[in-house]
């Protein structure tokens, strides 16, 4: 029988998948890029040669993303954006346009994101995810578009996704739902804006541990020691993988491809077991009890 060896690892960090100046004079505009891997994916783009824009709510999270500028070599500019609001998505774009010209490539990475199981999730709690990480996505997008219909000229799209758009996420209701709505959204962008030279696509990550992980992904991980093990590869991810994925989708050499969506985990998520383990309710995963209707929100 074959011994398990998993999937090798990647080549080491600082190296590129493309060649050297492949985004040179390129302008990408990065939603959420200041921390985690946002900041992985910007930072390879600048690697390439890219004019960085990096766009967040956090006044902490631009300042990551000016040490990353630093540290990197990067050229780029950050910029106070609530992706919620259009009014100030269209003053992004216009910081990013006075600063570096039209953005050749947008990511849609900011996300919202939090565990709560369905029958305790406020009414707020649902709209302030579905609106971060579904309509932000569509606002930041359509202000992308809108410019490059104006200006004949083509352009590149990548919305970051999370593979429970298809399987679903048991206590993340709010973000699966957001997340399945922005693979639809991927593919339908993808069919519209096509003749108009505007290519739309999905990167998925799979476990890619960081040092801005949520708390909540940092306490499963410390539940379950020994993650490795328990993916199909044998491994976690490495940031700089992801950013190499996202980096051939908006290039030259990927032009040809546009309403798909790439699950960068090694196959983990389509790993099924012949016989799956005892389910435990999501509220007995959280420690929250017995459902109270008198503590609703």
């Amino acid at each position: 029988m074959a011994a398990s060896i998993g999937l090798p690892a990647p080549p080491p960090a600082g190296t590129s998948a493309l060649p050297a100046g492949t985004f040179a004079g390129s302008v990408v505009f990065v939603t959420g890029g200041g921390t985690g891997l946002g900041k992985a994916i910007a930072a390879e783009f600048g690697r390439l040669g890219a004019n960085l824009v990096v766009a967040s709510r956090s006044d902490d999270h631009l300042a990551a993303a000016e040490e990353m500028f630093t540290a990197t070599g990067a050229v780029g500019t950050t910029v106070t954006c609530d992706i919620r609001d259009a009014e100030s998505i269209d003053d992004a774009f216009a910081h990013a346009g006075e600063t570096f010209g039209l953005p050749d490539v947008l990511v849609n990475n900011a996300a919202a994101n939090f565990p709560v199981p369905a029958e305790d999730m406020s009414p707020n709690a649902w709209r302030s995810v579905v609106d971060i990480t579904l309509t932000g996505t569509y606002l930041c997008s359509r202000a992308f578009a809108r410019r490059h219909l104006a200006s004949e000229t083509p352009g590149s799209i990548i919305n970051v996704g999370a593979s429970y758009a298809w399987t679903g996420g048991p206590g993340f209701a709010h973000s699966a739902a957001a997340k399945a709505g922005v693979k639809n959204l991927t593919e339908t962008l993808a069919v519209e804006w096509g003749p108009y030279g505007i290519q739309v696509n999905g990167l998925v990550p799979g476990l890619f541990p960081h040092e801005d992980m949520t708390d909540d992904i940092v306490a499963n991980l410390e539940s379950a020691p020994g993650t490795d093990d328990r993916q199909p590869a044998l491994r976690s991810g490495e940031r700089r993988e992801l950013g190499w994925a996202a980096t051939f989708l908006a290039s030259p050499y990927a032009r040809f491809i546009s309403g798909h969506t790439l699950v960068v985990d090694g196959a983990n998520w389509q790993r099924r077991s012949l016989v799956n383990p005892p389910v435990t309710p999501v509220r007995d995963q959280m420690g929250r009890g017995p459902f109270d209707p008198e503590q609703r929100r």
